[in-house]
């Protein structure tokens, strides 16, 4: 399925509709990674009823077969919902993990022995199977080895042969295939594998053309797989994740390669300090901003909700600042995957994220950061026409008081950069290509339409449709971008106000 192709996930303007249509109550994205917990289509509906913008696949675990069943159940409860989901194809990378355990986990206790092995056996409390053949010549006695997102920490005591024995600093609950990190230890491995290569290729088979790169460290691991859909007659969009030390360093040669990053804080907070964590993450999202590059912000953002169903005061603080941030998405991942209540985790991200958004968007919460993007967009060298129209869209909506800031685009780029200014009201943004629409899922207050290829974009034409599908009424100011003079296709050079 190239770009164009209708995926079944919205509606298009030709179709005729005989109720109204619903915006989300909220302006942040809500990606949520389907697992056991949330696979059903009943869980789905719930979900997507709840908030979820976007459909994470994590292939660290299942096969494909089981996601193959993920994506078409995800496909029916969007169309039946009659709401845009999009689907991310999340690859695993070279992240080193433990192998199979024979029970479904084990607890390490803290001062006991334990051995990880390369060799081929069920892990048991004592004995845990590692899948990176190479460990064994990678660390030595003193090393400090980190599993869980470095929850469980040992110490190496003597390496010998297959088998690394340790001693348990920190103790704690070890299930299956959970991830290892071993900070300052270079392992010389290629972050974008062949197993990731062949995951790409059967997700555009299936139609899924976004995909969140693990472990990136520089622009070459993005252009790798760029080049590999390329030859496969495809164009993608690709979300790097920013989870090791390397890419901080080459962050902003990655941000000009990438569609979109995601600010992956479990391995991060591992491989970097903790207590760094948080300002690297708002130095991140503001210049991620700034670049029009929708980011992600992931990582036990609710982890509590995976068993209770009320989350900590901290962690609704730490959504709320992401999004204070200026992140355009917050992501759950064991909450759906595999925690016991999936759709109120949902519900709650969502409940935090309007309650954010108002405050901010009332007056009541700090605008520093949005200035700030503000200023820097304002006073670079380098505008083009469309960073001006898009400013002075989110600009004229505030002065204005509009109901919508409307946005035709032809790859989207328009759209996402008014939203960066996060404005008040909504971006409805109108495209003839699915895939287009699907990535603009990602960006803060956007809500995409695809366009059927007979319908013609007369703007008096498109505000009597939005009249009845009852999302405007008569008196709504509206933004209107477009392209008027500019030869080149994409080249958004005109902005327009209309009362109705």
């Amino acid at each position: 399925m190239g770009k164009g192709a209708s995926t079944g996930l919205w509606w298009k303007m030709n179709i005729k509709i005989q109720t109204p249509l619903k915006l989300s109550v909220h302006k942040t994205k809500i990606v949520c990674t389907i697992g056991p917990s949330s696979s059903s289509p009943s869980r789905l509906a719930g979900m997507i009823e709840s908030g979820m913008s976007v459909a994470r696949l994590n292939f660290s675990h299942g096969d494909f077969k089981e996601h193959a069943k993920n994506i078409r159940n995800i496909r029916m409860a969007a169309s039946k919902a009659r709401r845009m989901v999009s689907v991310i194809i999340d690859l695993p990378g070279v992240k080193i993990r433990i192998g199979l355990l024979q029970n479904e986990s084990v607890m390490l206790k803290k001062g006991a022995g334990v051995v990880l092995t390369t060799r081929d056996v069920a892990g048991t409390q004592a004995l845990i199977p590692v899948e990176y053949k190479k460990l064994p010549k990678s660390v030595s006695r003193g090393n400090i080895i980190f599993l869980n997102d470095g929850f469980i920490q040992l110490k190496v005591e003597k390496v010998s042969g297959c088998d690394i024995f340790c001693k348990v600093l920190i103790g704690g609950k070890l299930r299956s295939h959970k991830g290892i990190n071993l900070p300052g230890v270079k392992l010389n491995m290629d972050p974008i594998t062949d197993r990731d290569l062949t995951i790409v290729d059967f997700g555009l088979k299936h139609g899924v053309d976004i995909f969140g790169l693990s472990f990136v460290e520089s622009p070459k691991d993005i252009i790798k797989v760029r080049e590999f859909a390329k030859k496969k007659g495809r164009s993608v969009y690709l979300v790097a994740k920013i989870e090791r030390r390397e890419a901080i360093v080459n962050f902003d040669e990655i941000l000009k390669v990438a569609d979109a990053v995601m600010i992956a804080r479990g391995d991060l907070g591992v491989e970097i300090p903790l207590e760094e964590v948080p300002g690297i993450q708002k130095r991140l999202i503001q210049k991620a901003n700034i670049m029009g590059r929708p980011v992600i912000t992931a990582t036990q953002m609710l982890e509590s909700m995976t068993q209770n169903v009320r989350p900590t005061r901290a962690e609704v603080n730490d959504v709320a600042n992401a999004i204070l941030d200026g992140t355009d998405a917050v992501m759950l991942s064991e909450e759906t995957a595999m925690g016991d209540f999936p759709i109120e985790t949902v519900r709650m991200m969502a409940r935090i994220a309007l309650t954010t958004e108002g405050q901010r968007e009332e007056g009541q919460l700090s605008d520093n950061e949005e200035m700030q993007i503000n200023n820097k967009v304002s006073l670079s060298r380098s505008l083009t026409i469309t960073d001006v129209t898009s400013l002075n869209a989110a600009r004229a909506s505030r002065e204005m008081d509009a109901r919508y800031i409307l946005t035709p685009t032809a790859s989207g780029n328009t759209a996402r950069r008014v939203s960066r200014f996060k404005p008040h009201c909504w971006v409805l943004a109108f495209s003839a290509h699915s895939q287009v629409c699907e990535f603009l899922n990602f960006s803060y207050g956007v809500q995409p339409f695809i366009l059927s290829k007979k319908f013609t974009l007369d703007p008096h034409k498109l505000f009597k449709n939005l009249l009845n599908w009852h999302l405007l009424k008569k008196g709504d100011t509206l933004i209107l971008t477009e392209r008027r003079l500019s030869l080149h296709q994409g080249g958004t050079d005109s902005l327009g106000i209309v009362t109705l």
